[in-house]
């Protein structure tokens, strides 16, 4: 999975033939590393996303658009000054390296017509978006590099731009035949023939070197000895020639037990997995990337986003579970308080037989049936009298520490409960929006005072938002993703008359099927069941149990946390909801 040379030069030619000549309308910048260029080209609209994210860096035209933030970073502020209103006048490869240079000709600040330059170099971690004017001088880029991150090359606002240093390699477009062979002939024999091809050519991935081997050798693994070279440079430059002439065929590879997460793309026919994958051809490279990089995309970013809210819920479960180990223990160690009693007890009946300075008394039990001889330790400073008062004191510290402790254990558990619950709403977290109503949620119980918040949303941007659904028969469904949205769809949204679904014994989203007064059919409460089943701690379960009331037999103890209700006069429903939810 590589974001090669050869499929830059397939993306740029794309974009190039799609956006050039196309006018840019708005620039956003919903991710501090990502920038969503809308251009109208002809009669359409496009949305071009470029984004330097170190784990998926990528570029293409797409359909989706994100939320943006409420202040826009500096960069897109200096975008939408220069660029605004500008045409793109070409997007190409520069060389054969992974930097995609979008050339755009607008108006500066005298009114002048210029070329201002967007440079994309895709290059992992190290992947960067770079503004320069006319002159190559950078303007803005998204991930500045100085002498203290790198000494061979820096991109500083005011430096002039330069490319990537060149590697030691051949370029692959360039390179005839006989220079192939020189270069086969001085590599180690031993050495597999893909790392020979990765080893010696520039911005070719280790996927196209090993179905270069693979075609030429019928293996990813021969070695420089056991291949015929000739074969190997013919199907390299067939390869190659696919570059050179823009015949590129986008395909994106599923392994066979996962037709829902891509592992691999390319911009030419993979055959190296034989039966091992699944090759799906698409109708163009932007509907590749989109597919590959979406969903993997937005997890990515949440679980980045999401990292105060989990540290703190961790620490927080450590910390009630020690704790509960703790009184736990206590609560053992006051287990021996009737014996404090007891030992009180025989020291009162035998008073007259104990002198003071005694170090123990033995005395007959008689609370028991056959009656033994008990030993109790006794402290020669005190007199009998004493030593009775002192085992009663500990008896009755003992059991009032026992209720308390008892009440605070319950109460951990409760709260260690209510953790578990926040956990399972951060699963469900699709946005930052999401993330900002857990963080508010957490703050205001006093979990985080100073948990950060990314986004900071006006009082018309707090609105809850439900994820809503359609019952088989027309009904809405509305399901909670956290606490929040389960507190105010409960006993806010929800009417008396409307059914409350909830995962039996498992921390989950409420589930509400409005029925408009009506009695629904049985396959709108199979659904809702399915839902809250797929939207809780079960999912992935089979024959879950989901247990579903009137609104009216629902309620919210007053002080209780988020989320926490009690119920009666339920009933019981059990689902499958990937069986369900796929009719």
């Amino acid at each position: 999975m590589a974001f090669d040379a050869g499929m830059v030069c397939a993306v740029a030619t794309e974009l190039d033939r799609i956006l050039k000549g196309g006018k840019i309308e708005k620039v956003f910048m919903p991710e501090k590393d990502e920038i969503h260029l809308l251009i109208h080209s002809g009669k359409t609209s496009f949305r071009l996303l470029i984004s330097a994210s170190s784990n998926n860096p990528r570029i293409l035209i797409t359909s989706k658009s994100k939320e943006n933030p409420p202040s826009p970073p500096m960069l897109c502020m200096q975008l939408r000054k220069h660029i605004t209103g500008g045409r793109i006048v070409s997007v190409s490869q520069i060389d054969f390296e992974r930097v995609i240079k979008i050339s755009i000709e607008c108006y500066d600040e005298m009114g002048f017509l210029t070329t201002r330059n967007l440079y994309f170099e895709i290059m992992g971690k190290h992947s960067n978006i770079i503004f320069c004017d006319s002159n190559e001088k950078i303007m803005s880029v998204v991930h500045p590099v100085d002498f203290s991150v790198s000494l061979l090359r820096q991109l500083l606002p005011g430096m002039k731009y330069e490319l990537p240093p060149k590697q030691a390699k051949l370029n692959p477009l360039t390179a005839d035949k006989n220079t192939f062979l020189v270069a086969a002939e001085k590599y180690p024999a031993q050495r597999t023939c893909d790392k020979f091809i990765t080893d010696s050519f520039i911005g070719i991935s280790s996927l196209i070197a090993r179905e270069i081997s693979y075609r030429a050798c019928g293996c990813i693994s021969a070695d420089m000895n056991s291949c015929q070279i000739e074969k190997v440079w013919f199907y390299f430059t067939d390869i190659i020639n696919c570059i050179k002439t823009n015949e590129f065929q986008p395909v994106i590879l599923f392994k066979n037990s996962d037709s829902s997460s891509p592992f691999e793309y390319a911009f030419c026919d993979i055959r190296q997995y034989e039966n091992g994958a699944v090759v799906k051809k698409c109708e163009n490279f932007s509907i590749l990337l989109d597919e590959f990089f979406s969903a993997r995309d937005k997890n990515d970013r949440i679980k980045q986003r999401s990292q105060d809210i989990f540290h703190l819920l961790c620490n927080t479960q450590n910390r009630l579970l020690k704790k509960i180990e703790i009184q736990q223990s206590e609560i053992a160690d006051c287990d021996d308080m009737e014996r404090m009693k007891l030992y009180g007890d025989l020291i009162t009946q035998n008073i007259y037989r104990i002198k003071r300075g005694d170090k123990e008394a033995e005395c007959i039990n008689y609370f028991e049936n056959d009656c033994p001889q008990t030993v109790i330790p006794l402290d020669i400073q005190l007199s009998p009298s004493q030593n009775a008062q002192k085992y009663y004191k500990q008896y009755n510290k003992k059991k009032s520490a026992k209720s308390v402790l008892a009440g605070q254990l319950e109460n951990a558990r409760k709260e260690l409960e209510y953790i578990d619950t926040v956990f399972d709403s951060l699963t469900r977290a699709q946005n930052e929006r999401d993330l900002d109503e857990i963080r508010e949620e957490l703050s205001s119980w006093g979990y985080a005072k100073r948990i950060k918040s990314n986004l900071k949303f006006s009082q018309k941007q707090k609105k809850i938002i439900l994820t809503d659904y359609t019952s088989p028969s027309g009904y809405r469904v509305s399901v909670g993703k956290n606490n929040i949205q389960n507190d105010y769809l409960t006993t806010q949204v929800a009417k008396k008359d409307d059914y409350w679904f909830h995962v039996k014994d498992f921390p989950g989203s409420h589930v509400v099927l409005f029925t408009n007064g009506d009695e629904p059919p049985a396959e709108d409460f199979t659904f809702a069941a399915a839902l809250a089943a797929q939207n809780s701690k079960a999912v992935g379960g089979s024959n879950v149990a989901v247990d579903y009331a009137l609104i009216k037999n629902v309620k919210k103890p007053a002080g209780s946390k988020p989320g926490y209700v009690i119920y009666t006069e339920h009933w019981t429903a059990y689902v499958s909801p990937d069986k369900v939810l796929e009719i």
